[in-house]
């Protein structure tokens, strides 16, 4: 099993953040070659290779951030279609759905989103959603 912690920057040795630079200067520049990115930043490829799989930003995780929201809709045509388009504006990116039938004309939703793109936090979008007529209730579940 893997140990991740988050420690602050400032006690990293400066090559730590310079491999984070270099991952950036690759996948923004396709035709830069790891020894020029290197180069470009002031590290040696044998450091680079060393930790490149180990450094990750918080804000640039390679694996993907995902949500579990759960939702209480009216049943009314358009409620889901609202709640779907606004999670899109949002930058988000439907993993999963599951939506019960209807009890009462109220259905319970289930969204699994990944969030590595948003540009406004969790919370934000969270309340956004609230404020879609028909959305009863809206709950962050879990955050990865």
């Amino acid at each position: 099993m893997e140990k991740f912690l988050i420690v602050n920057a400032k006690v990293l040795p400066d090559y730590f953040e310079k491999i984070l630079e270099v991952r950036t200067l690759l996948d923004t520049n396709q035709n830069l070659g790891i020894k020029e990115a290197c180069t470009q930043v002031g590290i040696s490829r044998s450091t680079f290779y060393k930790y490149k799989d180990h450094i990750f930003s918080l804000n640039n995780n390679p694996l993907g951030r995902k949500a579990e929201i759960h939702f209480l809709l009216s049943h009314k045509q358009g409620v889901l279609s609202n709640v779907l388009n606004k999670l899109s504006e949002n930058s988000c990116n439907i993993l999963a759905i599951h939506q019960s039938i209807p009890l009462n004309n109220i259905a319970t939703l289930s969204i699994q989103v990944d969030i590595s793109d948003i540009v406004v936090s969790i919370d934000e979008i969270i309340e956004t959603l609230k404020t879609i007529k028909g959305v009863k209730k809206v709950k962050l579940i879990s955050l990865e």
